[in-house]
């Protein structure tokens, strides 16, 4: 893959690309102009924590082509670490504004995961959002991320191609669709692929947002707490308190000791541990 040239922020394991929305969709379409493809990562706080003990999740953010700071709480350490993100770029933002480029770019788009029925949804808003948006392909098969079939045999892989798609929008679960998008970028190239989550769960309205207030204060966790406090107890309440020692020491290292960040190093695969 090829690493951003914006330069990028180190925290923990996990490097954040200083780029704004509209440079983020600049940069995209390099990529494919430059049929380099690639893949683009949107690392929050509890891909931070993760990131600390699954080697292949590592091994996935440092090879995308880029990285962005999707959680307000990452760019105020960004901040404080003196090296800050513009702002917030996260999947459930970038999604609609790269529909909108890929209508006037006329770039083919294939989504990746979600259910039928909230595909259906969200297809039909961005069709109407957008009407020379071309979207040429969908699956939503599960995927494993032991399955060890090559990437040229993948049926998933095979109907991107087909396809023509030069935007792949993954919206599995975290670190499965990091995984797919480390392990099949090449092999779909020049298609560049997003990682966005539970993005399509917002626009086909499975899930709701936060309101704009509550995002930009850093408190989108509360508020989907709020909606599904079963699932999202222990990954806000107990897992991602554990981001806390790791910025402290970042910001130690930056800050105090004056050390360099260390690198992520990768050689293992991981399984599924966590929902985007």
């Amino acid at each position: 893959m090829h690493e951003s040239t914006s330069g990028r922020t180190w925290i923990g394991d996990l490097g954040l690309d200083r780029l704004t929305q509209a440079q983020t969709i600049e940069a995209v379409d390099a990529l494919i102009r430059r049929e380099r493809g690639g893949y683009v990562v949107t690392p929050n706080v509890d891909h931070l924590v993760l990131a600390t003990r699954h080697e292949a999740l590592r091994r996935a953010h440092a090879r995308a082509a880029l990285s962005l700071a999707d959680g307000q709480p990452l760019v105020w350490m960004s901040r404080l670490l003196r090296a800050p993100v513009p702002e917030k770029v996260s999947g459930s933002d970038l999604l609609d504004p790269l529909m909108a480029y890929a209508a006037r770019a006329n770039r083919g788009v294939f989504f990746f995961g979600s259910t039928p029925d909230t595909l259906a949804i969200a297809r039909e808003r961005f069709e109407q959002s957008h009407p020379a948006l071309r979207i040429v392909g969908q699956d939503t098969s599960f995927w494993r991320a032991d399955d060890e079939t090559p990437a040229e045999e993948s049926r998933v892989v095979r109907a991107i191609r087909e396809s023509g798609a030069e935007i792949v929008v993954l919206a599995l679960s975290c670190p499965r669709q990091e995984q797919w998008m480390e392990r099949h970028a090449d092999a779909i190239a020049p298609a560049v692929a997003f990682g966005l989550g539970a993005s399509l769960d917002f626009a086909g309205g499975v899930v709701r947002r936060a309101p704009r207030w509550m995002s930009r204060a850093g408190l989108e966790w509360l508020y989907r707490l709020a909606q599904e406090p079963r699932r999202m107890a222990y990954r806000y309440l107990v897992r991602d308190m554990q981001a806390l020692p790791i910025f402290a020491r970042a910001l130690w290292n930056a800050r105090i000791a004056s050390r360099p960040v260390p690198r992520p190093t990768t050689t293992a695969t991981v399984q599924e541990s966590s929902t985007c």
